[in-house]
């Protein structure tokens, strides 16, 4: 992590009443390199620029009521921190929702490219559709020949909305290595599917 600035209660002060003070620049330069360093380690998966200008525009409006008082309140890095975490944490839940709706989109898509190209589904066409999944993936996940940590990965990448990076640093792994799981995971439920698919057929 980058070196902790040493607290300048003048610097603090001249900027606080002021958005426009020319030391705001002296500030993000005494700061930044320690923020930016705090977020890559802690939440690689989010973007640091965005969450570290979210973090000043949210200082602007705290630092008036601020008092240094680190006896009594901590240091003002433990501070400042303190709002960079909240902003990046926020950041995480927004990306994960957006991963969710992705992974939902994909799954979707796959359903799709089982079925025959240029076909007009119905309502009940495409319910069977749903019902003919839910069962494979029932099976998929009550298959013992696939690793129960596959199965796990894909439950909370493709079904939880998990980020890839967050699984992989649950299991331990890299994150192509998680991209490989999911990857047999869909292959095996594209068997299921038509497997199903071709016992309705017949």
């Amino acid at each position: 992590m980058a070196a902790i600035p040493e607290t300048s209660t003048t610097l603090l002060n001249d900027i606080a009443f002021d958005t426009q003070h020319a030391r705001w620049s002296e500030f993000v330069a005494r700061y930044r390199p320690m923020m930016e360093s705090f977020v890559r380690e802690r939440f690689p998966s989010v973007e640091a620029d965005d969450v570290i200008q979210e973090t000043f525009v949210a200082l602007c409006r705290v630092l008036p009521s601020y008092r240094y008082a680190p006896d009594e309140k901590g240091h003002f890095r433990n501070y400042l921190t303190g709002i960079l975490r909240n902003k990046a944490l926020r950041a995480l839940q927004q990306k994960q929702k957006q991963t969710a709706l992705l992974e939902g989109e994909q799954i979707a898509a796959t359903i799709s490219e089982w079925s025959c190209c240029g076909e007009v589904k119905t309502t009940a066409d495409q319910s069977w559709r749903d019902a003919v999944f839910e069962i494979a993936l029932r099976q998929f996940l009550a298959d013992e020949s696939v690793a129960d940590r596959t199965k796990r990965i894909f439950e909370r990448t493709a079904i939880d909305g998990e980020s890839p990076e967050s699984v992989a640093a649950a299991f331990k792994m890299t994150r192509h290595a998680v991209d490989q799981a999911k990857s047999r995971a869909m292959a095996r439920l594209r068997e299921l599917v038509k497997r199903l698919e071709s016992v309705n057929d017949g």
